[in-house]
């Protein structure tokens, strides 16, 4: 559990960067921090391993002021991921990954031990990328190593600045489902600084809305979007007055199990339906159909809104149409796509008009 005290900081130019900041994050919990830029999210974040010190206030962790801890020790505890990653292009993957157990003297069996097993838990086979080094692998892959290097020596707490911020669109939702898979697995407390508000409303289980140094509301993802406290939430959740009106790109799958790249057609199952198929160059090229490549014209666009979306499913027999534009596949729109985005906005379409 991590307790935060009436904090504040004030830097020498005179920037009050946070302001009276009092919560607490409880053990196990994902809590994303967000506001925009110079809200004072990431200074709240590196107060917590003291990379930055609070010109007033406390923090505490499991009950114990943080001032009281050891800085190794405390740091040890608490893994760090940020958005440049940070590897050492000259180490391989193992190496990078051993950093921390080998500062904490581990021995060399229970360090490699460890870094197969988490290389595994995020699907990078050890036996062929430890000896690799961070140049040879994707973007993706490098910071999938930089969240299990974090791991590597187990500590209660993980601290995400922007993580997947420089990330294209797919790799990035990607990392997000599996920093959700990870997470139901380590239960790790988790604080996930992000100025995306898709990307809080993914992962958070609760989220901390900031500007200019305060938190202005706390609460679930649900609770945000229901009940904003002031137009300045309202704004950055970014509910429209008529959910309907939403327009498909803000909800649709840009990485989905219902797409294919056309050469990883022979590892897929034929029975893996709807799943559309596209080229290298991301053309979209059709659905596959037991083992053919059939034509598909009922598709959306991204700027078309549900209102206009929804009705083109009753032309098909599928549950997710493809998204495309200028001709090129971007994603996918489904009906639990749909529901989902109905429920976290708690919509009901029933009520009376205010």
């Amino acid at each position: 559990m991590i307790r935060f005290e009436s904090i504040s900081k004030a830097f020498s130019d005179g920037t009050q960067a946070v302001q009276q900041f009092t919560t607490t994050i409880e053990k196990g919990e994902m809590f994303v921090l967000i506001g925009p830029s110079g809200c004072g999210k990431t200074t709240t974040l590196k107060m917590i391993n003291r990379l930055i010190e609070p010109t007033n206030g406390t923090i505490y962790i499991d009950d114990k002021n943080i001032e009281e801890w050891d800085t190794q020790v405390l740091r040890w505890n608490i893994g760090y991921v940020l958005q440049q990653i940070a590897l050492f292009p000259t180490m391989t993957i193992a190496e990078n990954v051993a950093v921390v157990p080998e500062m904490r003297k581990w021995s060399k069996h229970k360090t490699s031990e460890r870094v197969d097993e988490l290389l595994r838990m995020v699907d990078l086979d050890p036996s062929v990328y430890k000896t690799r080094k961070p140049a040879e692998l994707s973007g993706g892959q490098q910071q999938r190593v930089g969240v299990v290097r974090a791991l590597a020596a187990d500590p209660d707490i993980l601290i995400m600045d922007e993580p997947f911020s420089a990330l294209d669109p797919l790799t990035k939702e990607q990392l997000q489902r599996d920093i959700k898979e990870l997470q139901a697995r380590i239960q790790k407390t988790i604080v996930f600084v992000t100025h995306d508000m898709k990307e809080a409303l993914a992962l958070g289980d609760r989220i901390c809305m900031m500007n200019e140094g305060k938190i202005v509301q706390v609460g679930t993802p649900s609770e945000l979007a229901r009940n904003p406290v002031n137009d300045f939430v309202q704004s950055f959740v970014g509910t429209p007055a008529n959910e309907w009106e939403t327009p498909v790109k803000k909800i649709m799958e840009v990485h989905s199990n219902y797409i294919a790249n056309i050469d990883e057609l022979p590892s897929v199952s034929p029975h893996s339906e709807p799943l559309y198929v596209f080229s290298g160059d991301s053309y979209f090229l059709g659905r596959r159909i037991g083992n053919e490549i059939l034509e598909h014209s009922v598709t959306l666009t991204p700027d078309m809104t549900l209102s206009e979306a929804v009705p083109r499913f009753d032309e098909t027999d599928v549950d997710a149409l493809p998204v495309i534009k200028n001709g090129e596949l971007i994603g996918t729109l489904s009906y639990k796509n749909i529901v989902s985005y109905m429920k976290i906005n708690h919509i009901n379409t029933r009520r009376e008009p205010v």
